[in-house]
């Protein structure tokens, strides 16, 4: 079944790239925009961070909680943060260069050829790297240092939301079981509820069942 496995999507942490490469070294890795976006919204946010320090050394609170505009999709906004946004003097910001390069990378997903997306990527990292934003530069080299694995997305157009979805569910579990006593109890609560499996036994109904558990014995079905 590992043979079969044609590419893996995953995240950027080591450990699980040297698993897969163990189990499947001829898959492809594949990053997703979820964890690249990640990445650099992280770097925005450090940018966003140190400004206001600044800016009210000069006698402004122009970034005052604005947060969540440099940290939520713009096609999330409500129409009172666009107004918002629409205020400030992003061209004159620190964070306002360092959104438009995270905004700008988003195009990168929608290439549909590895040499088209590497061009792109090429003349995005260069931009990145002069921004003279410390946490957009160290964005950018990690994006670099796993450049084959955003590629790969351009033949492999797999996500990992799948996982994600399940691992959140598997934590819920957990929670809502208060911990469990071994692992293999564990174990089997999320082949269960993660696989769907059906409570009750094959081709038997919830009233069957029902009746055959509280009628006396001998009494017909």
């Amino acid at each position: 079944q590992r043979q079969a496995i044609d590419a893996v999507a995953m995240d950027m942490w080591v450990p699980y790239l040297e698993a897969t490469h163990v189990a499947a070294p001829q898959a492809l890795i594949v990053h997703d925009q979820f964890h690249c976006a990640k990445e650099l919204n992280k770097a925005v946010d450090l940018v966003r961070r140190a400004e206001p320090r600044v800016l009210k050394a000069q006698g402004t609170e122009t970034l005052t909680k604005t947060r969540y505009l440099w940290l939520k999709n713009p096609s999330n906004w409500t129409d009172r943060q666009r107004e918002r946004f629409q205020t400030l003097k992003v061209d004159a910001l620190k964070v306002g260069r360092a959104w438009a390069i995270q905004e700008a990378f988003a195009d990168f997903w929608d290439y549909r050829y590895t040499a088209s997306a590497n061009k792109f990527f090429d003349r995005w990292y260069v931009w990145a790297t002069h921004s003279r934003r410390p946490p957009i530069i160290a964005a950018a080299k990690t994006l670099k240092r796993h450049l084959p694995g955003l590629l790969a997305y351009t033949k492999h157009r797999i996500t990992h939301a799948a996982a994600e979805g399940m691992n959140a569910q598997i934590q819920l579990l957990k929670a809502n079981a208060r911990g469990y006593r071994n692992f293999t109890q564990y174990r089997i609560a999320i082949l269960f509820h993660c696989g769907k499996l059906d409570l009750y036994p094959a081709g038997m109904s919830v009233m069957r069942l029902l009746w055959a558990t509280h009628t006396k014995p001998g009494r017909a079905i």
